[in-house]
């Protein structure tokens, strides 16, 4: 069965307007291979994370003191007394993290990924008034014997070294946990304490921890203070505070936070039975490092134009047939549309090998060029097929503008896509659409592939 022509300039604009919308069949192909790398790009991540140690969110330590109470029950009007266990979390008054990152990349097949290993100084003291007491009145027991702190490590298999571990001055050696602070896995520091400490307990603790992409830490103390500093220029601040102090400079970063009592939504102790996490996690801070080129990202910003490049290429064929009275059939425009669309798939796959840029650079010429010689063929003339070549890469330079420019994106693009409508309104500003129509649905047989020549 013969494909219909399109008769008339309308039903030729109406049939070109089909026929980009089913080049968001290739589209949306080239958006869920990209969707397919990505995912595969994360789970590499995922590896590498597992074998080094994952992000990070370290907090201060935070002494636990197990108890045990009578709690009475009235069951059918008679009363009884149980015990239940339980466990006192108590906070440090304050908090001082001192840290600093030493960065390299890992890699996983074609993909990496920043990992880092960190050197962390921790100091800070709870202050006797913070502790629990026994009152005659209550019927509660603290066993302070099994008292210990508790360092949350959201990842404890990145530990790499404890190298110092103080509780006012006496070595003190730390062991794995099943117990948690906040839903945050912890290691626990036993204390061998006798009874309620009566002075302040200091605390010194020096590790090695090795971690992926982000560290957070988390203001369990009256007052914390964190420091920061890494050989990374691309850091970016997220949590749930910015830095009170930072400066990134081309060789890296530094960076100071402080968090108060006052700026958190949870109390100074709590029993394990409340449940924390959440607003003890809404509370960490920190730092990603971020890779200054995204590649995937790239490739999905660009893909997100693409059928308004592909519109825009067939409105210039459209337009030379109707200047130079040529006759295209729709299945040039499907081959042209086409060869739009593999620019996608061929800048994915290229990008993954060579970088974006590179990736970039070759995907365009190498359509231009081919969308050039083969409109050259179509409109049997070499100048047309450079004009609508020339014009593709143009588009592609636009776009790659679009790209690489954050803050000035918007305003390149409504001022790029005016320009294209005001040279689409100049070019065709002489042609009267009521004549065409005429001239075609007159017209006896189809006019020739070979252009009209002016007189």
């Amino acid at each position: 069965m013969a494909m219909p022509e399109f008769r008339g300039p309308t039903f030729k604009v109406l049939g070109i307007g089909l026929l980009t919308l089913l080049m968001l069949i290739p589209l949306a192909q080239v958006q869920r291979i990209l969707a397919e790398r990505s995912a595969a790009r994360d789970e590499a991540v995922t590896m590498i994370a597992s074998r080094w140690g994952g992000m990070q969110q370290v907090g201060g330590p935070v002494l636990a003191v197990p108890f045990e109470r009578q709690v009475e029950h009235v069951r059918r009007g008679v009363s009884e007394w149980r015990r239940e266990r339980g466990t006192l979390l108590v906070l440090a008054d304050q908090l001082r993290i001192d840290g600093s990152l030493a960065i390299s990349e890992r890699a996983y097949g074609i993909f990496a990924t920043p990992v880092y290993t960190s050197k962390l100084d921790l100091d800070g003291k709870f202050l006797p008034g913070d502790l629990p007491e026994t009152r005659d009145d209550e019927r509660i027991e603290w066993q302070w014997s099994a008292a210990e702190l508790r360092l949350p490590i959201a990842d404890v298999g990145g530990v790499r070294d404890v190298r110092r571990l103080t509780v006012n001055g006496v070595p003190r050696r730390a062991k794995p946990s099943p117990a948690s602070v906040a839903g945050v896995p912890v290691v626990s520091i036993p204390l061998g304490l006798s009874a309620r400490p009566l002075t302040p307990l200091n605390f010194r603790i020096e590790l090695d921890l090795a971690g992926t992409r982000q560290i957070h830490f988390l203001p369990l103390a009256r007052a914390t203070r964190a420091t920061l500093r890494a050989p990374w220029p691309h850091p970016g601040f997220d949590g749930g505070r910015l830095p009170s102090h930072h400066a990134v400079r081309p060789d890296g970063f530094t960076a100071e936070w402080n968090a108060l009592e006052l700026n958190r939504r949870y109390p100074q102790s709590w029993s394990d039975a409340e449940d924390m996490s959440a607003s003890v996690g809404e509370s960490a801070f920190g730092v990603a490092l971020l890779q200054p080129v995204d590649d995937y990202a790239r490739n999905v910003r660009t893909g997100k134009y693409g059928l308004l490049f592909i519109a825009l290429t067939f409105l210039a064929l459209f337009l030379f047939e109707v200047l130079r009275r040529l006759r295209v059939h729709p299945v040039q425009y499907l081959l042209v549309g086409l060869a739009l669309s593999c620019f996608y798939l061929l800048l994915l796959a290229l990008s993954e090998q060579l970088g974006f840029d590179r990736a970039y650079l070759i995907a365009a010429a190498s359509v231009a060029a081919i969308v050039g010689a083969y409109a050259a063929s179509v409109l049997a003339r070499a100048r047309d097929g450079t004009i609508l070549g020339a014009g593709v890469a143009g588009l592609y330079a636009l776009l790659y503008g679009l790209i690489i420019s954050q803050k000035y994106a918007l305003l390149i693009g409504a001022v790029g896509l005016l320009v294209v409508v005001a040279s689409l309104m100049f070019l065709t500003r002489r042609i009267d659409w009521y004549r065409q129509s005429a001239r075609v649905d007159g017209a006896t047989s189809p006019d020739p592939i070979v252009p009209v020549e002016d007189a």
